[in-house]
């Protein structure tokens, strides 16, 4: 929500977390000096941190823009009531748009959130920490219907987070590889794995007949 600032200096703070993204990808966050972001959003450095307060709080609202989403997204699809192979599915699926969309935030999350100090970096562990929640509640709700067999839902949550946060490393979209095609691919190849012995697929199971990826 704009609040109290307006529109377009949450407008402008998002751009500046943008191309701050792309930096930190490019370049590391600590190699990054104050000097070649304000020279990447042609500010000063007061105009900058009017924006963003400090590097490091500049640092946790790129996580925080990754973060917000996935957990939003996660918490909304949990909730449904729907079995919870479809919910696996499509929690897939929206985790892969987020990464396609956003590659430089989610390099940056993934590898700079240990610069993350004191309540910011109490916030990001505690907001990571409910997203993996999600996943849990979701593999447990598909052990208890019997639809999968897990002995420990924990691993299999976090083989399913590193299934997927580690696409940024080579995923390019194309008409050969759709953000729906890679989910229904991930999703098979994770669910053939949990599934219960005598457990039928959801109807129209993603990735059925689907071809070898080229």
């Amino acid at each position: 929500m704009p609040g109290q600032r307006g529109q377009r200096w949450h407008d402008r703070r998002t751009s500046i977390v943008d191309a701050a993204a792309r930096l930190f990808a490019e370049r590391g966050y600590h190699a990054t000096g104050t000097a070649e972001l304000c020279e990447a959003v042609g500010l000063g450095k007061g105009s900058l941190y009017y924006y963003v307060e400090s590097k490091e709080n500049l640092l946790y609202l790129i996580h925080d823009r990754v973060m917000s989403q996935v957990l939003e997204l996660a918490t909304r699809i949990s909730e449904m009531d729907e079995p919870a192979g479809e919910r696996l599915r499509q929690l897939g699926r929206e985790q892969i748009a987020v990464i396609a969309a956003y590659p430089d935030h989610v390099w940056v999350f993934l590898h700079e959130h240990r610069a993350l100090t004191g309540e910011r970096a109490r916030r990001f562990t505690a907001s990571r920490r409910q997203y993996e929640r999600r996943i849990e509640k979701i593999l447990t709700d598909g052990v208890r219907s019997g639809e999968f067999a897990i002995a420990d839902i924990r691993i299999a949550a976090l083989a399913w987070l590193g299934m997927h946060n580690y696409t940024y490393l080579w995923y390019q979209p194309s008409e050969a590889l759709t953000v729906e095609r890679l989910a229904a691919e991930y999703y098979a190849l994770f669910t053939d794995g949990i599934r219960a012995p005598g457990a039928r697929p959801p109807a129209g199971r993603p990735g059925q007949g689907r071809p070898a990826p080229r």
